[in-house]
């Protein structure tokens, strides 16, 4: 019953997070991803200072320098999947974040010494077969923005890792803050040194620091934090209640939310090796959620606890 329960919620968050990834382009227009990050996390970390307050959970954390560590790691990864969102389509953006388990098993091994079998070593070959396929890199006309998501996956992978390594015992609440807190000095960062003119469109996205804010950008800005926090609240407690193990392979049905309402709202399509990629990865990362003891979270800043 638990474990049924604990699907549904890990389900529930990713049809959330699907859904609210994909208004992002509302903002792309005229917006900038600095100015969106900047006030999305100070709008997530002041619901969750709200929360603490209630008694619902513990803002301060142990180790301050290890949190931070850990955040500008998971924040980094995030920067470049909402830029990324600008300029390829999200079934491809996600595609490339949900690499992520397969540089984190690498980590484990040259900079953990741990062991690995087979199985998670072909799972290794088989995501990285799918990421090929997605990226297609044409070495006539190489293209490095089609690796970005990939790299997203990479600082991913290093943030995962830091959570069991340098934060074990921080709460929930502490490294949710800590994470949408340092998006958000990223964000103040940019808006500082970038331009507030740029080019128009979504191709100004990454290069302006600041845009108009109308009541249509703050609401669409509100829309994305509150999803956010909604979506790995639901994710946080499916892996409260349901085995890691279970719970991490329902993660990969973001893949198909994000593509549906990529679809539905904008038009975008995958093509058939792209998709079949798709496949691959999450095969890939299913694996090795289910031969490991501790799976990695890719969309939960703080449901390894």
């Amino acid at each position: 019953m638990k474990s049924g329960l604990a699907a549904v919620f890990v389900v529930a968050g990713m049809a959330t997070l699907g859904l609210t990834d994909n208004f992002v382009p509302f903002i792309t227009e005229r917006g900038s991803l600095w100015q969106f990050h900047m006030l999305r996390g100070i709008m997530a970390v002041a619901i969750l200072a709200v929360i603490a307050a209630l008694g619902l959970g513990i803002l301060r954390p142990r180790r301050v320098l290890a949190v931070l560590g850990r955040s500008l790691f998971q924040a980094g990864a995030m920067l470049i999947y909402f830029g990324c969102l600008a300029f390829l389509p999200i079934g491809v953006v996600v595609a490339g974040l949900f690499t992520s388990p397969l540089f984190v098993l690498l980590i484990s091994v040259l900079f953990q010494g741990k062991r690995v079998g087979r199985w998670r070593w072909a799972a290794v070959v088989v995501g990285f077969v799918g990421a090929v396929m997605v990226i297609r890199p044409d070495p006539a006309a190489l293209d490095p923005v089609a690796f970005l998501p990939v790299l997203a996956g990479v600082f991913y992978a290093i943030g995962a890792v830091a959570t069991r390594a340098w934060c074990e015992g921080e709460s929930t609440v502490t490294l949710t803050a800590g994470f949408f807190g340092m998006l958000a000095v990223m964000g103040a960062l940019g808006v500082i040194m970038l331009p507030a003119t740029g080019p128009l469109g979504p191709e100004g996205f990454v290069a302006r620091g600041w845009g108009p804010l109308d009541g249509a950008m703050w609401f669409w800005i509100t829309v994305q934090a509150v999803g956010s926090l909604i979506g790995i609240g639901f994710l946080v407690r499916g892996y409260q209640i349901g085995e890691a193990g279970q719970v991490a392979v329902f993660e990969y049905s973001l893949l198909v939310f994000a593509s549906f309402w990529a679809w539905a709202l904008w038009g975008q399509t995958v093509g058939p090796l792209a998709f079949f990629g798709m496949g691959l990865i999450a095969l890939a990362g299913i694996i090795i959620a289910l031969r490991s003891d501790e799976p990695v979270p890719l969309r939960a800043p703080g449901a390894a606890e």
